[in-house]
């Protein structure tokens, strides 16, 4: 028998340190795997399909969501995103830990699917250090980082306020920040074992 599959939802709003976070929690247990998703954004040449993203076209994408093989998806400037359910409900069935790093609307959607996936919520140590990342990354121009951070409050107060994360974990020390998460996922595989 193999141990319990744990479906891991990682959010946090840009900036926050989260996509680092699960590379590590990804490179550092055994048997976890990123869930990859589907989306109808044009493929570029950087873009590796069926690693960075299942690229689908509208009605393609449309039919799934039909027959109800998605466990989320979302309209992103005119684009749609989603993850596919086959693939994760078969790494769970093979006892995986199965990373789905996703925005809290998503998150909401899998806890509705699969009620016992572990919520993690990456926060900043505050919203004066999250904004000086923003800038810090140097990727945009100051309204788009306004715009950005306004986001950013708008799914902190989400996620506080719904019940699908079972950890907020603040970014304030990136090694202990991902010794938290790693803590999580441990604590929680044994409870599905038990």
């Amino acid at each position: 028998m193999s141990d319990a599959g744990l479906l891991l939802i990682i959010s946090g709003p840009s900036g926050v340190g989260k996509t680092t976070i699960t590379r590590a929690v990804h490179t550092r247990t055994a048997d976890a795997v990123v869930s990859v998703s589907m989306t109808t954004r044009p493929r570029t040449s950087a873009d590796r399909e069926g690693v960075d993203y299942y690229f689908v076209d509208e009605t393609a994408f449309l039919g799934m969501i039909a027959r109800n093989e998605l466990l989320e998806h979302a309209e992103v400037f005119g684009k749609r995103y989603g993850t596919p359910r086959k693939p994760v409900e078969e790494r769970l069935a093979e006892g995986k830990v199965v990373i789905l790093e996703i925005a809290v609307l998503g998150a909401a959607q899998v806890k509705a699917a699969i009620p016992d996936a572990f919520g993690v919520f990456i926060l900043p140590p505050s919203e004066d250090e999250l904004l000086q990342r923003l800038r810090d990354r140097k990727r945009e121009g100051e309204e788009a980082i306004q715009r950005r951070f306004q986001e950013a409050q708008r799914e902190i107060a989400a996620a506080r306020s719904g019940d699908v994360y079972d950890a907020f974990i603040v970014n304030r020390d990136l090694d202990r920040a991902i010794a938290e998460t790693l803590g999580h996922v441990e604590q929680a595989r044994i409870a599905r074992r038990g």
